[in-house]
């Protein structure tokens, strides 16, 4: 299981990652997370909600209201063009904490 350190560290951009691909829900997203990351990041409503609820706030992730195909309300979350202007960044900055830790990993003792 991953700390939750550095799933806070790395939650919006993950977020912003899958709206990138399209409009979502939060129980998608939650479900989409975990599949990806084979178990290992498993959110709860009580963790992704209020991440959506500040991303929107910021102004980088926008909601609506629709119905499921079972008729039952449901809100929608997409990118907006500051959250596209922000995942650039949050790419390249862990582009930067990869490689460091790809290098240091590769100069390791076995």
């Amino acid at each position: 299981m991953i700390k939750k350190e550095l799933v806070a560290a790395s939650a919006e951009a993950l977020v912003l990652s899958l709206l990138a691909k399209g409009e979502s829900y939060g129980y998608a997203i939650i479900q989409e997370v975990r599949a990806r990351s084979g178990d290992e990041l498993q959110w709860s409503d009580g963790m992704l909600y209020p991440v959506l609820h500040r991303m929107e706030r910021k102004g980088l992730i926008k909601s609506r209201w629709g119905e499921s195909e079972t008729g039952r309300k449901r809100k929608y979350y997409s990118v907006k063009k500051e959250g596209q202007r922000m995942l650039a960044q949050h790419r390249a900055q862990w582009a930067v904490v990869h490689a460091v830790l790809a290098g240091l990993c590769e100069q390791s003792p076995a």
